[in-house]
């Protein structure tokens, strides 16, 4: 686990969906290093979620793995209701759950456009919703967009266009939840060392490029750190957000991208 020397989160409860894999499993681990109870939402892969559920056991802490697709509502429903069986409690969403898509124009389906945004849109919307409703004072929510939504990148206008349409949810959101005293964020990742981030870097290169350098000498050029994040850098900015640091910050979208241009 993150070697962590604070508690910002002793005695909360979160609720992180996509936990069981990159990012999210990385958020899991973080807000667990700080004294959080995690929810660990999984699709499929549950040997991976039960291993971070062990690891957060073995470190003292307080975990649970929970099947769910975010592209079901009933699922989010049923996730949110586990959890607070669970633990009496929620204090923090991080919504980590998303799916890639590349394609051109011509090709773009109504199939694929359903799948794309029921994942990275209306799950999104959804387990804000039902975060919400379990909430009290002080509760924070934390989406996830990313670069995309404010870059162009050939062949990844459903993709971005998916995550532009969280960023807008998190700032109309923001004025309703504020009446609650509930804050909602999102964060933008740059390009991160997962396994989606493995099989879909080529393409976020000029087709021009493709197959002509290599990713890391295309990030010199198009990161001021010249290197992809590590999940856990990407974390910190979920566990900034989700924290009392973080108290009068909402409606935002943070981009953590090691300055991509």
């Amino acid at each position: 686990m993150t070697a962590v020397h604070c508690s910002r989160f002793a005695g909360k409860v979160a609720v992180v969906t996509g936990g069981s894999r990159g990012i999210g499993a990385a958020v899991a681990k973080r807000l667990a290093a700080e004294g959080a109870a995690v929810v660990i939402g999984y699709r499929g892969n549950e040997q991976a979620a039960q291993g971070i559920v062990s690891m957060v056991s073995d470190n003292g802490g307080r975990a649970v793995a929970l099947r769910a697709d975010v592209a079901d509502p009933d699922q989010i429903r049923a996730l949110f209701r586990q959890a607070m069986d669970q633990f009496g409690r929620l204090d923090v969403l991080a919504s980590c759950a998303g799916v890639e898509h590349f394609d051109a124009l011509e090709n773009i389906t109504p199939a694929d456009f359903d799948h794309v945004f029921a994942i990275n849109t209306r799950g999104q919307l959804f387990a804000a919703q039902e975060a919400a409703a379990h909430m009290d004072v002080g509760g924070r929510i934390v989406l996830t967009s990313s670069v995309s939504a404010s870059r162009a990148v050939f062949g990844h206008t459903l993709y971005a266009a998916s995550k532009a349409a969280t960023e807008s949810m998190v700032l109309n959101l923001s004025a309703e939840l504020g009446q609650r005293g509930i804050t909602i964020n999102a964060i933008a990742p740059g390009g991160t060392a997962t396994d989606m981030a493995a099989a879909n870097a080529p393409s976020y290169q000029h087709p021009q490029l493709r197959d002509k350098i290599g990713l890391e000498q295309w990030l010199t050029v198009h990161g001021a750190l010249g290197r992809l994040a590590q999940p856990e850098e990407v974390a910190a900015g979920y566990a900034f957000l989700a924290s009392d640091d973080a108290a009068y910050m909402t409606g935002r979208t943070l981009p953590v991208d090691g300055g991509f241009f």
